[in-house]
């Protein structure tokens, strides 16, 4: 039935008349800003505006933390996962749960508290339900990846009120190419998991107005090569002390991580119509992994420890996830003729997903299933004067089930509406902002003998705003003030979870009695430039009615601690910094200086620290840049995260060293670039409080990276 509705809008743009206008060679090159800004190092491209909107903004105007990853910045920080490619970024951390399933934790938040989408769209997977569940997200065909933190991102939906991860694709083309063919290449090799990825896209004129598109990667993982022993210092004592030589052998274990191996590949095709008034067209994606889950190693917990409260003793065998995906989207705009809209966007996408967890005989355990369908039709306003704006509509629809020995949660079905506005007004040296979002969400679980659960409905209606404003202090500089209000409705697992979660390693109840969580927030930004210097700043804080937490019975069932869901009153506050400058220019070749600092502190009222928030954190580098040549030096200290839950361990700080080297032959020009990088240079012990693994499965060791870009 979606698929007929996807079909006739796509019909009814095609006959727009504003499509049917042809663009000459004179304008072929000439496209919209955006499309110049979406296309690459082949084309002209700016982090300083923010595509992740209905209409681009200057970062210097968005009143929350924001990033931007393109060009040579971008190519040096890929990495397999979307959470490990952003993890430098000012504000963000990674789930880490071995190196093939990491998501971005934004300000502390994870799982259905923040957005991670292609295009606009969600990924349509499982990865909320579970920190073992990886993203079908593929940083390796990313042209672009936006990072929004706070309130600027509640247009994407009430559970991005931690914020958004936008990767922008190329694979509905938005514009001409300027060759008859365009090609870009990319192939890593990482010795730590001895990793090998090769990346490839080609890009064709068909005809004069159509545009085809075709990517395909591969990527291939050994088992990771981590810095110092397997357990955590706590856990490792723990282990040696045992009676059980086998117990007392997992505490001297190093270097390699067990059950850690990947092999990825994707193949999408696109095809698109472009003229001077817009574009129209689709994408098939197909996605395939099959990766290892890292065990929990025995290190014989004793009852009634209380260093160990609610860690697990035993470990679980290994298992790998065979991960499938098919996907299907539409992407359309058109410009009008003026009057009261600019342009009118519109963006649809299906995918039908299943993984199945594999047990070491190779039979499945449990499979996850997950059709999903999501879309968003924008409407931009004409600018008038100093006043901007967009109004639109979002709907998505999930189907998601669980079958198998390790279902936790009932057949479910979610399906959201939403409307939205955000508005804009100049008058100078003050610019104001104010957005709104009203959401209706319906979840429905089915009965469960299994599980012992009734058929349950529930219902809510969720309206979430902001206002702000920034001034400029000087031309260059601008401070602002953001105030918002978030209404989230419960997720299902939230709601209707009631059995064993392999992933997590507890058996998690919900609770089908939840109120919508609701928070209110300040933000405050300066940004700007003085000279050589660019920098940014953001402190938030919030105020949560309702939180959504997780906290041990301390009972067991089936052999794991029973985890329950609960509501109370949170606060959450924190900062970000981060800064560059040009500090000499000698014979073409310019020295630059960065760096960052992030924190973030969230309680819970009357039961204390919120677990899994990652520790403070600097970082900084120094770089060296000529025209076919560039170096880099940083340094990143993760302090130590002793403000714990009562059942998790403090996790220990570390310094890690990285540098890296690049060439381009044919200049800035062109984005062919051979990088040859050194990521943990000093094989450090390191572990992200975040992860659920962190004890277990620490991040990789020396890492010696060779990456080669070819465009033509």
């Amino acid at each position: 039935m979606l698929f007929r509705t996807l079909l006739a809008t796509s019909t009814m743009l095609v006959a727009c008349p504003a499509l049917a206008q042809p663009m000459d060679d004179v304008t072929a090159s000439a496209t919209t800003a955006e499309a110049e800004v979406q296309r690459g190092d082949h084309t002209s491209q700016s982090n300083d505006i923010i595509l992740t909107a209905p209409y681009q903004r200057n970062r210097l105007d968005v009143l929350s933390g924001t990033t931007v990853l393109s060009g040579e910045v971008l190519t040096r920080e890929l990495r397999p996962t979307i959470g490990e490619t952003l993890a430098r970024q000012p504000g963000v951390s990674a789930t880490s749960f071995g190196p093939n399933a990491s998501r971005p934790v934004l300000r502390g938040f994870q799982g259905d508290r923040i957005r991670v989408l292609i295009d606009g769209i969600g990924s349509i997977d499982a990865s909320t339900t579970s920190v073992d569940h990886a993203p079908v997200i593929n940083p390796l065909t990313a042209e672009r990846i936006e990072v929004l933190r706070g309130p600027s991102a509640l247009l994407f939906g009430s559970s991005a009120i931690g914020g958004v991860v936008n990767v922008i694709d190329n694979r509905i083309p938005r514009s001409l190419p300027d060759e008859a063919v365009h090609v870009d290449a990319l192939a890593t090799y990482g010795s730590a998991a001895d990793e090998r990825s090769i990346a490839g896209e080609v890009e064709a004129r068909i005809g004069g107005n159509l545009v085809a598109h075709v990517d395909g990667t591969y990527l291939r993982t050994g088992d990771l090569r981590t810095g110092g022993y397997l357990l955590s210092p706590g856990l490792r004592a723990t282990a040696l002390a045992s009676d059980e030589a086998e117990v007392r052998e997992n505490g001297e274990l190093r270097g390699r991580l067990p059950n850690s191996a990947a092999e990825t590949w994707e193949v999408a095709g696109g095809l698109s119509v472009v003229t001077d008034r817009g574009h129209l067209g689709f994408s098939v994606t197909r996605y395939e992994s099959t990766y290892g889950v890292p065990s929990r190693l025995e290190y014989e917990h004793e009852e009634g420890d209380d260093d160990h409260d609610g860690e697990e003793g035993h470990g679980h065998e290994n298992v790998r996830l065979n991960l499938k995906q098919t996907r299907f989207d539409i992407r359309g705009e058109v410009e009008t003729d003026g009057g009261l809209l600019d342009r009118i966007r519109l963006r649809l996408a299906a995918a039908d997903y299943r993984h199945d967890e594999l047990e070491e005989d190779g039979g499945i355990g449990t499979s996850f299933f997950n059709q999903g369908y999501e879309g968003r039709l924008e409407l931009v306003q004409a600018k008038r004067g100093g006043w901007q704006g967009a109004t639109g509509a979002q709907f998505f629809i999930r189907d998601f089930d669980v079958n198998g020995e390790e279902k936790f949660v009932p057949r479910n079905t979610t399906q959201q509406l939403g409307l939205f506005t955000l508005q804009s007004f100049d008058f100078g040296a003050v610019r104001a902002e104010a957005g709104a979002r009203f959401e209706n969400t319906q979840l429905k679980a089915q009965a469960d003998a299994d599980l012992d659960t009734p058929l349950n409905r529930r219902e809510f209606n969720a309206f979430s705003g902001s206002i702000g404003a920034s001034l400029g202090l000087t031309e260059t500089v601008r401070f602002g003030l953001n105030a918002s209000h978030t209404e989230r409705a419960p997720s299902a697992e939230e709601l209707f979870a009631n059995g064993p979660h392999a992933g997590t390693q507890s058996f998690e109840i919900g609770n089908t009695d939840f109120n919508k969580e609701t928070s209110w927030g300040l933000e405050g930004t300066l940004r700007g430039t003085a000279g050589p210097l660019t920098f940014g700043a953001a402190a938030y804080y919030n105020w949560f009615d309702d939180y959504i937490y997780q906290s041990p019975t301390g009972e067991e069932i089936d052999e794991l601690p029973v985890f329950q869901y609960a509501q109370a009153d949170a606060r959450v506050w924190g900062f970000e910094l981060e800064a560059a400058a040009r500090l000499a220019e000698i014979s073409g070749v310019a020295i630059n200086v960065d760096g960052i600092a992030d924190y973030v502190r969230t309680t819970i009222t009357g039961v204390g620290p919120a677990p899994r928030i990652p520790a403070a954190r600097v970082l900084g580098g120094l770089e060296a840049q000529a025209d076919r040549i560039g170096g880099r030096v940083e340094v990143e200290h993760v302090f130590e995260q002793d403000r714990v839950s009562n059942f998790e361990l403090p996790t220990a700080d570390y310094t890690m060293v990285n540098a890296s080297l690049s060439f381009r032959p044919f200049g800035r020009g062109n984005a062919t670039t051979l990088l040859l990088q050194a990521t943990n240079l000093f094989d450090v012990e390191a572990r992200r409080h975040a992860s659920f693994l962190k004890d277990f499965a620490p991040l990789a060791g020396r890492d010696l990276r060779a990456t080669v870009r070819f465009q033509l």
